[in-house]
């Protein structure tokens, strides 16, 4: 395998990782928002991800893959009522419903995103490290 498709494996890595780095931004923004019904409610969302082989490949250039974004969905957990009847945005019977985010999830998923940014990162840097030691074999 080129030692240049190592940043391009390693760049796409980069690039799923700070998507959801920011989803998760997101959800935890939105994590005390309330609204008058579960319909409007803000809902947690996550990308999904997956692998994409280089099919084309010949034997010579030994396939690699990167990692594609396939888009964000939403939660599917219930938002959460709460009984507020002093609230301006509580419903006919009281209540307001809060946004189905769990605060110790997003912060877990953002711990493993930032360390699976920062792994991308090394690989990188290894492989400048090690392009430049090639280079300098020659001097």
């Amino acid at each position: 395998m080129s030692m240049y498709k190592i940043f391009d494996v390693a760049g796409s890595g980069l690039s799923a990782q700070s998507l959801r780095l920011n989803t998760i931004a997101s959800n935890m923004a939105n994590a005390e928002s309330i609204s008058s019904s579960p319909d409007t409610a803000y809902r947690a969302r996550n990308p999904v991800f997956a692998a994409v082989f280089d099919q084309f490949a010949t034997p010579a250039q030994q396939a690699t893959a990167s990692v594609s974004v396939k888009g964000v969905v939403e939660s599917e957990a219930p938002n959460m009522p709460s009984y507020e009847p002093n609230n301006p945005l509580a419903d006919e019977e009281g209540y307001v419903y809060r946004s189905n985010v769990n605060i110790a999830e997003e912060m877990a998923n953002m711990i493993s995103a930032s360390r699976s940014y920062k792994t991308n990162v090394e690989v990188m840097n290894t492989a400048k490290q090690l392009i430049l030691a090639t280079l300098k074999l020659g001097q």
